[in-house]
């Protein structure tokens, strides 16, 4: 039986194997070549520890196994020897690992390992399980990169930069060769696709084809990377990975304004910001000395995450929930690791302990953030924020401003020329202040008409109803229309009911007094509550509560004679009421403590604050208009302030102290720890401030390992789709492993050497024989390569959702080619925001935009949290850090392209454009529409189905011109009504069936 159960599992292990080798052939069938040496750092450990060391690692070993090291392997457990190097098929590892000898298969409980792990661990063995000792174990994302030397290749005419060397001796050791050139019109509109995320216009195209000079495609590169359609581009993948919306998320899903840090993004792309200063702005722009208002909202990136406003969100719970977003944001972003794994626990597989993941978070708990938003309208924030007005907003605050300080200059001059009569006034006033206890003002009984009626709440306390018209209610309110009772019975002090839900009631009284005087009064309220004296509007609270003493305090000015006191209340539901009381004193505690002192005796300060006091309260004529004036100016000022948009930005104005949280559980804090930085990476440079700053400089330092590697790595992705490490998000040891290693090290040390130069290391990339590639495929190549991670051919896939409605709207001139400024509301499905009317709050109607804000770039789509873009069906969700590109092939991709109004107006503006400027051959309009949507010129056979789809749409709609008109109403802009409807809706179809094309939906 014995016997029987080997023979078994050495033919499971020859299976494998030979399904392995088979892979290791060359293009010659016949030709073999050794199997590969097997690397246990880059090849084995990354399989040991997915699947084997949660048992049998780290604190784990069960069975009394571990693979802690080489010893321990070979000590074996409870079973005896596991390792037999030299032989995998004796290998009682390889015997779990299969389950042949017919006990469980490893791993326990999980998946069996794929035929390439299998194999790998089997070479690996028969190679020795040979096994680094000391420091050599460690990760290699984890060791500072070095500038490899180039590898040699034997084709150096094919070799246009350094990339296409270390590309060409991959390929050359897999006995492979490059693809040839893609043809100018391929490579152009891939390039300009991928510079600017627009296709090339025909004029572009016919000006490159007519350029022959060797250098005709770098110049089409370096006007490309000056295009300020560039840095439209490049925030893209930016705002992805930066989790930005234009909504907080959940429920009450208010607006925010960080649309302001997203212009921020595209004007750093656009400048050729070095990624080194792109991220200190990012990360502690606000710490830098004498911080600019810009380099304050480029810390907006870590201001871009949800924000909960439900009523049963608890504030301290919701700013933790932030600050574990903000660690794995930023670690993800800049060191490609998985932190968050660190926020329970030590991590299973990296370096990085739950004291490291704290430590990291220290950095930013210091922000002066509750934790949800702020405010009842639309817009709903949380702390810090700051005004960012427009150039238009900035001369209007101004102009307020100058005429506030001009009404101010007047002022002091009347002051000045008038202090003899101000001082007689001053001390006449101080006489009757003393005898103010003897000369109290007479309030008559409380009069009150009502109620009034509304649809709402909002109705009730916004409608100006008849007792806010009539202005001398001293004189009126026993006669005429309104009819006011009389209520002796309302006592002051106490609280008085009134009925009636979404209604107002107005109460008046009169009240006397032989000199002008201040009073304080308080009222309370159930609910919304407005005060005017002798007409003048002096507290509006829209509020909802029960009436309770002392809600609402405010002090009257007094004038001597009648005085008129008008309330309105405001109930929205069940009983209403209202409290109403006069306070203890007429003036200010500091005011009265010094007019307990002699004159003679005051301080010149005491004098100047008792001045300004009773001109503040009880200006002369002339001065009470200037401070009118002043009053009202700044009213405007500020409610035009509040208006303007705020951006949320950081700050360390409230440092907390941090600690390690049981389980991530806030309300379990254990150990205290302050700011730093992993300690398996690099320790912070000394002298380096413990704060957001700190952190940042630490993270483009040069003997980091990972920002640069990281970085240069999703630039590669933009232009290849798939990264030199294909998980961008994970360089940890459950990575992707890099298939082209030396490259990758090479490159992240020419971009930190080099400046960082963003555009520098893409016009490298852009300008190499390896993506100046065909993307078509030999046979060879596609069963040697399916991925394409050997890079012997240029790489081919869908555009986004985003990039398809922009090369739509560009193509067919709708393109409002404006850069920046608020979000616009492009077309959307009818009641796409109804299910957001959760509360009566705001009005969650989609606005859709007019005009040319239709025709803006995806880029200013506005983003609901809750309901994103339709049309945008392949984009992150915004909700969390996502940097890996997504390339898919949905059908929802023609769902939206077919039916969407965006491509069915494109189509029709395309139509137009190529009937009026192409002439009246058809052939000579098809083509053109052809053109400028997939940038080359039509096949003679592309021709005829072209022809055949126009003949076929003529005649339908000729047999239904209703048809053709209705065809043609989709989309708000304007059409040319010279032009027949049956025609132009036949024009309009093929050219919808252009933009459905797979060459028009990918990128070549």
């Amino acid at each position: 039986m014995g016997e029987a159960l080997n023979r078994n599992r050495t033919w499971l292990l020859t299976i494998v194997l030979f399904i392995g080798s088979f892979y290791s052939l060359t293009p010659s069938l016949g030709q073999k070549t050794l199997p590969p040496a097997v690397d246990y750092i880059r090849d084995v450990q990354p399989i040991l520890k997915a699947h084997c060391f949660q048992c049998h690692g780290n604190t784990q070993n069960q069975g009394g196994f571990s693979l802690n090291s080489r010893e321990l392997a070979l000590k074996g457990g409870v079973s005896g020897s596991v390792l037999s190097p030299g032989h995998s098929a004796s290998s009682l590892f390889m015997t779990r690992v299969l389950g042949t000898d017919g006990k469980p298969r490893m791993p326990l409980g999980f998946a069996p390992l794929l035929v390439s792990q299998v194999k790998t661990l089997s070479l690996w063995i028969d190679q020795g399980a040979s096994w680094p000792v000391g420091n050599s174990s460690k990760h290699w994302a984890y060791i500072k990169p070095l500038r490899p030397n180039l590898p040699v290749v034997k084709n150096h005419a094919w070799v246009r930069n350094p990339i296409d060397t270390f590309i060409l001796a991959k390929l050359e050791k897999e006995h492979l060769k490059p693809s040839p050139p893609a043809d100018k019109v391929t490579l152009l509109r891939r390039v300009t696709l991928d510079l600017i995320g627009l296709p090339p216009t025909p004029k572009e195209v016919d000006s490159f084809l007519a350029d022959s000079s060797p250098n005709a495609y770098e110049k089409v590169v370096t006007n490309l990377l000056a295009n300020p359609h560039y840095g439209e581009r490049m925030a893209l993948p930016w705002l992805d990975a930066a989790r930005y919306a234009d909504s907080n998320g959940f429920q009450e899903d208010g607006d925010n304004a960080q649309y302001i840090w997203r212009d921020w993004v595209v004007r750093a792309f656009n400048s050729n910001m070095p990624f080194d200063q792109f991220t200190l702005l990012q990360l502690a722009g606000d710490l830098l000395p004498n911080a600019t208002t810009d380099q304050k909202i480029a810390t907006g990136f870590n201001r871009c995450h949800l924000l909960n406003g439900e009523g049963g969100a608890i504030p301290e719970e919701q700013r933790n929930v932030i600050l574990f977003d903000r660690v794995d944001v930023t670690a993800t972003n800049w060191l490609g690791a998985t932190l968050a794994c660190a926020q329970c626990h030590d991590h299973k597989y990296d370096p990085f302990t739950q004291k490291d993941y704290y430590s990291f978070l220290a950095f930013f708990n210091r922000v002066p953030e509750i934790g949800t938003p702020q405010g009842g309208n639309k817009y709903r924030v949380d702390e810090p924020s700051i005004i960012v007005p427009t150039d238009d907003d900035a001369a209007k605050l101004k102009e307020l401003e100058s005429e506030i300080a001009a009404a101010r200059t007047k002022l002091d001059t009347y002051s000045s020329t008038n202090q003899a009569g101000i001082q007689e006034e001053l001390r006449t006033w101080e006489t009757l202040h003393s005898q103010i206890s003897s000369i109290l003002p007479k309030l008559e009984a409380w009069s009150a008409v009502g109620p009034f009626p509304a649809a709402s709440f909002d109705t009730a306390f916004d409608t100006e109803f008849d007792p806010e018209k009539k202005v001398d209610l001293a004189k009126s309110y026993n006669g005429g229309k309104l009819i006011w009772a009389s209520h002796p019975d309302w006592i002051d002090g106490k609280i008085h009911p009134l009925d009636s839900e979404n209604s107002a009631y107005y109460l008046v009284r009169t009240i006397h007094t032989a000199h002008a005087m201040p009073l304080p009064l308080s009222i309370g309220s159930d609910d919304g509550v407005k005060v005017w004296l002798n007409g003048k509007l002096l507290l509006a609270n829209k509020v909802t509560r029960a009436a309770a003493p002392d809600q609402e305090k405010i002090i009257v000015s007094l004038t001597a004679g009648e005085n008129t006191l008008l309330i309105k209340i405001v109930n929205g539901g069940g009983i209403g009421g209202f409290y109403f009381n006069v306070g203890e004193s007429t003036l200010p505690e500091s005011v009265q403590s010094i007019l307990k002192i002699a004159a003679s005796a005051r301080t010149a300060a005491q004098l100047k604050q008792i001045r300004d006091y009773y001109l503040s309260a009880f200006p002369p004529a002339l001065l009470k208009e200037d401070q009118d004036k002043i009053a009202k100016l700044e009213k405007e000022r500020d409610a035009f302030r509040t208006n303007l948009p705020r951006v949320m930005v950081m700050s360390d104005a409230m440092p907390r102290k941090t600690h390690i949280l049981e389980r991530g559980n806030y309300e379990m804090p254990r150990a205290e720890v302050e700011p730093d930085v992993p300690a398996s990476l690099t320790s912070l440079t000394a002298g380096v401030p413990k704060n957001r700053l700190g952190l940042a400089q630490w993270l483009i330092n040069p003997d980091n390992p990972l920002t640069a590697r990281v970085q240069v790595n999703r630039i590669w992705q933009l232009f290849f789709g798939t990264g030199l490490v294909k998980t961008s998000e994970n360089f940890g040891t459950q990575s992707d492993l890099p298939i082209h290693p030396q490259l990758l090290d090479w490159l992240a040390v020419d971009f930190r050497e080099n400046g960082w130069d963003v555009k520098r290391i893409q016009r490298m990339i852009v300008t190499s024989a390896t993506y100046r590639q065909t993307s078509k495929i030999s046979p060879e190549v596609r069963v040697r390569d399916p991925e394409n991670r050997l890079l012997a051919r240029a790489a081919r896939f869908r555009l986004s959702s985003l990039l398809l409605r922009d090369a739509a709207l560009g193509s067919s001139g709708l393109l409002n080619e404006k850069i920046g400024g608020k979000p616009v509301y492009p077309y959307q499905p009818k009641s796409i925001w109804d299910g957001l009317s959760v509360t009566l709050a705001r009005d969650f109607t989609y606005p859709q935009s007019k005009g040319s804000d239709l025709y803006r770039r995806s880029l200013y789509t506005f983003w609901r949290r809750t309901v994103a873009p339709s049309d945008m069906f392949d984009a992150s969700v915004r909700n969390v850090c996502k940097v890996r590109l997504t390339v898919t092939s949905t059908p929802l991709h023609a769902l939206t392209t077919l039916n969407d109004v965006t491509w069915v107006e494109a189509a029709r503006a395309l139509a137009e454009k190529v009937m009026k400027e192409a002439g009246p051959n058809p052939n000579s309009r098809l083509a053109e529409a052809f053109r400028r949507v997939c940038a080359r010129r039509p096949a003679p056979e592309e021709m005829r189905i072209l022809h055949r789809d126009l003949d076929r749409a003529m005649a339908a709609f000729q047999a239904d011109p209703k048809a053709a008109e209705l065809f043609l109403k989709s989309g708000d802009s304007p059409r040319d009504s010279t032009l027949n409807p049956v025609e132009h809706a036949a024009y309009a179809s093929v050219c919808l069936t252009v933009y459905n094309l797979d060459e028009a939906l990918t990128r070549e």
